[in-house]
């Protein structure tokens, strides 16, 4: 896989932290959504919301796909990590002030052929096997200072599979990478 290369400066990704915060608090208050500042908010692309309470995860969902503007994608997945995130209760209007945003934006997932080009911190998984799949972001690798197998055995385990799931042939792996900030 070759680099991602999916280049957003300052500007939007203040525009694109902004418009998830104002997704948020539009569960407790009439909002209004800025307009995208430039095209490239419109591409398609998959994304996460990633939001954390001092250094401990407080939600996070995306979606892979990129089947709708970006911008649309961070105004859906924004809520859904702050209240429908089965891991934690919803997220309560007295704690927005403590919450940090982190928004990933994911290249497109490709099959992955060779297990020993994953780089931890790089790369993303998507480890499918029958009906159960896991996903991991780059990120997740770095934060818990995991090598590749680590990695691999810990999407297996997201997807509520034997550890070691991923050297078997039935098992399906898909790489990513993402922009993370």
């Amino acid at each position: 896989m070759s680099d991602f290369i999916f280049e957003i400066n300052d500007n939007e990704k203040k525009y694109l932290k902004q418009i998830a915060l104002l997704s948020i608090r539009a569960r407790f208050e009439e909002i209004e959504y800025p307009k995208p500042p430039t095209e490239k908010m419109t591409e398609k692309l998959g994304a996460f919301v990633t939001l954390k309470k001092g250094d401990r995860l407080r939600g996070c969902i995306g979606h892979i796909a990129g089947d709708s503007p970006l911008w649309k994608t961070i105004i859906r997945m924004a809520p859904q990590a702050a209240f429908n995130d089965p891991r934690f209760a919803p997220l309560k209007k007295e704690e927005l002030d403590q919450v940090y945003l982190e928004i990933s934006i994911l290249s497109p997932l490709q099959p992955l052929d060779d297990p020993s080009k994953i780089v931890p911190g790089r790369d993303g998984l998507l480890i499918r096997k029958g009906g159960s799949t896991g996903l991991l972001l780059p990120q997740v690798a770095a934060e818990w200072g995991w090598d590749r197998e680590t990695f691999l055995a810990h999407t297996c385990r997201k997807a509520g599979l034997q550890a070691d799931c991923w050297k078997e042939p039935a098992t399906e792996i898909f790489w990513f990478q993402a922009i993370v900030f």
